[in-house]
């Protein structure tokens, strides 16, 4: 099958749906599809061969975020360009209603359509007030995925309609089997956790992490604060008790197994995001990796947690909260592996040869 894949934000960025877009795409590639895809990217990116590039990026606010997008007519004339010569089978949009790329190629495409639904916004009266000039092009999606309840919510409210719930997938193997890094590797005095996500952003928590430091340094003098994400946190840090600055530990970007290592290394991820998270699939990376997960009591991380049976759950925003949860943690050994065992299992229902085929 040829199959056409469209990825609204930046490739050569760091993010999400990107690795989700790289990720099934190269699954297909391997099953023996022909798989392109069309994405913006920067001109001196360096690009797999499957992967056109629809022009340079620009940071553009959106939900909560900085989304690297492009849009305008050279590039709705290159989206043209390319669905003309790619004679596809399918196209499968990311994002679609995003103001970028997809939006241009669901306008543009003549092939039957598949959609994946990415985002959780509570209300957007931008879409509200274009639904009316966008119901003809939507009429041109034959399926509707959504990557979880709070996407698919989105879908309802600003659509109408359903779409199938298929997760985001993980190369559960990938994390499971990958090296322990003693450097990153904790000890029971010392005690290593973990946070990944772009650092100045707000909306990742960062802040509430390194509010929480004290407590947990009060009680583990030893403790260590890896961070790991695109961005400078020099602001925060600044502004952060020299304590928790001191046992903070910044490694800048990391490449794919340098991530799945430090996950495999720590004695627990947290993720203290405050919002705007419609799935959290680096939880599902940490539970691959076998690190119990501390994370934010937001909708879309509790259903990835099966309601807290395979992480802790604290209030969203609260450093105390996820001080005590994470002390708690610590101190209580065999809730910690029994953690990490029900989280390698149910990791595995996010596994791509499961997901994959959901998708196809």
């Amino acid at each position: 099958m040829r199959i056409g894949m469209v990825c609204p934000y930046a490739w050569d960025v760091p993010g999400g749906v990107q690795f989700h877009v790289r990720d099934i795409a190269e699954h297909f590639i391997r099953q023996g599809h022909e798989v392109w895809v069309l994405a913006p990217a920067e001109s001196d990116a360096d690009l797999p061969d499957y992967v056109t590039s629809v022009g340079r990026p620009v940071p553009v606010r959106y939900n909560g975020s900085v989304a690297r997008v492009t849009l305008g007519p050279t590039t709705s004339a290159r989206v043209s360009r390319w669905l003309e010569a790619g004679e596809f089978d399918v196209l499968h949009l990311h994002e679609p209603l995003n103001p970028s790329v997809s939006l241009l190629a669901l306008w543009a495409s003549t092939e039957p359509v598949v959609a994946t639904f990415h985002s959780a916004m509570i209300r957007s009266r931008a879409l509200h007030a274009a639904h009316p000039l966008l119901r003809p092009s939507l009429e041109k999606i034959r399926g509707r995925i959504a990557v979880s309840e709070d996407a698919l919510g989105t879908v309802q409210r600003h659509l109408g309609g359903m779409a199938f719930i298929i997760p985001n997938g993980v190369h559960v193997d990938t994390f499971a089997e990958a090296p322990v890094r003693p450097d990153w590797a904790g000890t029971r005095e010392a005690p290593t956790l973990a946070f990944l996500g772009r650092v100045d952003e707000p909306r990742k928590g960062l802040e509430v992490a390194l509010k929480a430091m004290p407590a947990l340094l009060d009680a583990h003098p030893g403790i260590r604060l890896l961070v790991a994400g695109p961005g400078d946190p020099s602001e925060l840090l600044k502004a952060a008790d020299p304590l928790a600055t001191a046992a903070t530990v910044i490694l800048g970007m990391v490449t794919d197994d340098e991530k799945a290592s430090l996950l495999r290394s720590v004695d627990a991820y947290v993720a203290p995001h405050l919002g705007g998270e419609s799935f959290g699939i680096v939880l599902v990376e940490a539970m691959s990796a076998g690190a119990p997960v501390v994370a934010s009591d937001l909708p879309a991380f509790a259903a990835v947690l099966d309601g807290g049976a395979t992480g802790i759950l604290f209030e969203t925003g609260s450093a105390d909260g996820l001080a005590g949860a994470v002390l708690g943690l610590l101190a209580d050994p065999a809730r910690g592996e029994q953690l990490r065992l029900a989280g390698l299992a149910r990791s595995r229902i996010f596994d791509w040869d499961v997901v994959a085929d959901k998708v196809m």
